[in-house]
């Protein structure tokens, strides 16, 4: 899997991060402070629209730093928070997409509608679906699809538990591993970062 880290909640639990790094889980990038629009209350005080493509540049850049210190392992990827990919207002509103793809692999996004294909996806903007809820018939439904379609489904979900917002289902995981590892049913379950140098490395070049 790939965890797209706080990281005041790396700070907290050491120990357990860095077993999960060894274990071969990728450690990605999510910023340090998750800006988002500051049409969310909770986000007015780190409001994408106040940001600049410097100040953003400059909080992957730490955000990076501070997981290698704490973990030891370069991020390669990143998460957008909310899977907003802009700085700014109006006129002077500019993508960040460009400083993602300057410096990690990939930048995944967020509640978007539909799997990757893997021939023509920007890496920097990968569609990623969310885990967040689904029971396990309805993940399946998502899962098919992409397989019959030979596409790449990145799935994004939050917290594990029981239920509540924001929240992968235990159960719904615990199957999906169990299908997973069946290898009649042809999946192939990687980080991000893995799966992206896979895909860039086999495909025709756009240009």
């Amino acid at each position: 899997a790939t965890f797209y880290v706080s990281l005041s909640h790396v700070a907290k639990r050491l120990p357990a991060w860095r077993a999960a790094a060894a274990a071969g889980h990728e450690i990605g990038n999510h910023s340090m402070r998750h800006p988002c629009t500051g049409n969310f209350p909770w986000a007015r005080e780190k409001a994408l629209e106040n940001y600049t493509l410097e100040e953003m540049a400059d909080e992957l850049d730490r955000a990076s730093a501070e997981i290698f210190e704490m973990l030891g392992v370069r991020p390669l990827t990143f998460a957008y928070p909310c899977g907003q990919k802009f700085v700014g207002r109006g006129e002077n509103v500019r993508s960040y997409v460009p400083l993602v793809a300057s410096r990690f692999l990939a930048g995944r996004g967020w509640r978007d509608e539909g799997a990757n294909d893997p021939v023509f996806c920007d890496p920097a903007q990968l569609m990623a679906m969310e885990l967040d809820g689904l029971t396990f018939e309805q993940l399946r439904t998502s899962i098919e699809a992409a397989c019959a379609k030979g596409l790449w489904l990145v799935l994004c979900g939050h917290e594990i538990g029981a239920g509540g917002r924001q929240t992968t289902r235990a159960d719904t995981l615990r199957t999906f591993c169990e299908y997973a590892r069946d290898p009649n049913n042809g999946l192939w379950v990687d980080t991000v970062a893995n799966v992206t140098r896979y895909v860039v490395e086999r495909r025709p070049h756009a240009d």
